[in-house]
Order: structure tokens, then sequence, then C-alpha cells
């Protein structure tokens, strides 16, 4: 099914030029610019947003940099012990190694933990070839590490609010929907469809059918309508017994107003009390002793 994600239309100097940089934050400095640096000393960065890379372009990449060489620098950051982590460039170091480079040419930057988390995220969240998952994972380490609102991170990501909002909620969908969006088996307006459902086995059903007849959007937000009405109905038809007291309350109501009084009470322990009358005196007589 087709892919909703998209890059977020901003080059990573627009949005590095007006991120704040957290208390305690060492301003970026570059150490030098284009350099040669062994792969065996280049650590992966552990806030990579993506999990899954293609085999098959990583491939082709690999063999172009056999033939070219690897034309555009990854950007690393010493960490001591004359080893480098990575802040961005993975897809092109790991291609790198594929080709067999024992060196790579890398722009070296000093920064903080605060700042390489937000400069490897942004840079990788601009990907067209993230998906919704990802994303919203991309998302929320930024809020985690780097302490922002969900509005603070819609203004440093160009992105309002309630789009923030919406790759969050994927998060909290379960395992199996969750999957089948990172492996593009279904997209994230399916996903966003599914959120009401709060049972994560029935959610494990809908994708399931959705994967299996290919349902659209529509049709899945249909599907799920409908199993939240069949659910709610279901619910409603569960007989309750009422508790002594409740049973004892009804009694005394119903002698003080000398009538039969009713309640009824749902699943969820809401309920209402029924009150029947006869004439317009037995409801002037009901109102009077209820007043």
């Amino acid at each position: 099914m087709p892919k909703n994600d998209r890059p977020l239309g901003r080059g990573l100097g627009a949005m590095l030029g007006d991120m704040e940089i957290p208390v305690h934050s060492e301003h970026t400095q570059v150490v030098s610019g284009n350099t040669n640096i062994r792969i065996e000393s280049i650590e992966a960065n552990p806030y990579q947003p993506r999990t899954r890379f293609d085999e098959e372009s990583l491939g082709e990449l690999a063999q172009s940099i056999k033939t070219y060489g690897l034309i555009q620098p990854v950007t690393v950051r010493p960490i001591g012990n004359g080893k480098y982590q990575l802040i961005s460039g993975e897809r092109r170091f790991r291609a790198a190694q594929l080709a067999g480079l024992t060196e790579i040419p890398a722009f070296v930057r000093t920064v903080d933990d605060a700042l390489s988390i937000q400069m490897a995220l942004v840079e990788n969240i601009q990907r067209s070839d993230l998906n919704a998952i990802e994303i919203a994972m991309s998302y929320q380490m930024l809020m985690d590490e780097c302490h922002f609102t969900q509005e603070e991170l819609g203004e440093k990501v160009g992105k309002t609010n309630a789009s923030i909002s919406n790759y969050l909620r994927l998060l909290k969908l379960s395992t199996p929907v969750q999957v089948a969006v990172r492996d593009n088996q279904i997209a994230m307006g399916h996903a966003r469809a599914l959120v009401p459902v709060e049972d994560e086995a029935t959610q494990a059903k809908l994708v399931q059918q959705i994967i299996k007849d290919q349902l659209s959007v529509r049709q899945t937000e249909s599907l799920v309508k409908t199993v939240l009405e069949g659910s709610r109905n279901k619910k409603s038809k569960v007989k309750i017994t009422l508790s002594d007291e409740v049973r004892n309350a009804q009694t005394a109501l119903g002698k003080k107003l000398n009538t039969k009084v009713n309640i009824k009470k749902d699943i969820s322990g809401k309920g209402i009390i029924q009150i029947p009358f006869t004439s317009d005196e037995e409801l002037k007589h009901i109102l009077s002793v209820l007043q």
C-alpha cells in the first residue's frame, strides 16, 4: 500500500539554525572540516530512528562507492579514546563497510549528547523513506531526551501540533499494528483508524482483515465503527445483578413513592432509576415527595 510518509520540506541547516541548545549544552564547533577516519573507529548512533535498511538499495550504494568513492562525508563527533560516534550518514557508513572501505571522509563536530541527539533525529526525520512508526519514535525520543513539549517539538520540525499528536498516537497501538505499519503492510491512515479500538486482540484481528481484504482507509474506518458499535451493544446487553444494598434502596424508594421503582446498571457501574406513573395526579404526588 502507498506510504504516507514524506520529507518535512526544511533543510537540516534551517532546522538547526532555530534550535534552542539545552542548558549545559556546548555550541557546535567544527574541529576538522573533511578528514578521513578509519571505519573501525566509528560507532553507530544509538538514536538512529531507522531500524531497517533496504538491502538492495544498500548494495547499490556500496557498488557506487566502490566505483566512485564516498562523495558525501558522514558527520561524527569524538567520544574519547580515538573513537567517534555517527551523528548522520548511517546508510552511507553501512554501504562503505559493504564496499570494503577501511576509512571514510567525515566532518568532525564537537557536540554534547543533547545536541547530538537533536542533530541525528532531525536529520533522519526529514528522510522520505522513514515509515510512520520510525517518525513517531523519533518524535517521542526528541520529547523524552531533549525535554521538548509537544508544541515546542512542532515548532522545531515544522509540523502542526495535530500532526505530532497523530504520529504519537501510533505508539499506543499494539505491536502487530506497529509492525504492519513498519513493514508497509498498512498505511498510517489505517493505523490511525484503529486507535479507538482499545482491545489489542481486536486490533490484531482487524489488521489481518485490512491486509487480507486490501481495505482502503475509508473502509477501515467503517469497519472500526461497526466493531465499536457492536461492542457497545454487547456491553449494554450484559445483565448486572444488583447488590443487596441497591435492591433494598429500590424497594424503600418504591414504598415511599407508592409505585414500582426500577434501578438498572450496566457493566461500567453507570445506571438509571425508572419511576413509572399512570396519571398526572400520580406524577404530582411523586414530584412532591421527591421535593
